[in-house]
C-alpha cells in the first residue's frame, strides 16, 4: 500500500546491529558483516571541525591500540561528506594539539551520511 507506514524497532543493547553499506574514509564497509566475530564501537558526532568532536576523535585515535588489544574496532559516523572528513582528519594530524597529543592520525573508518538516510549512501 502506498500510504502504509514503515515500522522501525528501537535498537537494544545486546540486540543485532542493523545491516548497511557505507562509504567511509577507509573505503566502503558492509556493516556488520565486515566485523563478524568482533566487538565494534560505532559512534557518531554532529559535525567535522567542531571543538568537542575534534577532542573526541583525538582521544579515540590515541587509544585505538588499546581498543584493538581488547578485541574492539572503532567506526565513526557523521552527516558530513567524505571530502570534509578527509580534510578534517588531515587537520587533526597536521595542526591540532590536545592534552599533549599532536600528530594524531585517525586510522579507523569515518562514515559519511550526508543524506541522513540510514548510514551511508
Amino acid at each position: 500500500m502506498e500510504n502504509e507506514a514503515t515500522v522501525v524497532s528501537m535498537l537494544r543493547i545486546g540486540g543485532p546491529a542493523p545491516a548497511f553499506k557505507a562509504v567511509t574514509t577507509q573505503g566502503e564497509i558492509n556493516f556488520p558483516s565486515d566485523y563478524a566475530g568482533e566487538w565494534v564501537i560505532l559512534f557518531s558526532h554532529p559535525a567535522d571541525f567542531t571543538p568537542v568532536c575534534t577532542r573526541e576523535f583525538i582521544t579515540f585515535a590515541s587509544m585505538e591500540q588499546e581498543f584493538a588489544d581488547a578485541g574492539c574496532k572503532l567506526v565513526g559516523l557523521s552527516v558530513d561528506g567524505l571530502y570534509s572528513h578527509i580534510a578534517w582528519l588531515r587537520t587533526i594530524k597536521e595542526k591540532i594539539e590536545y592534552k599533549g597529543k599532536k600528530d594524531v592520525e585517525v586510522n579507523f573508518p569515518l562514515i559519511e551520511d550526508i543524506t541522513m538516510n540510514g548510514m551511508g549512501s
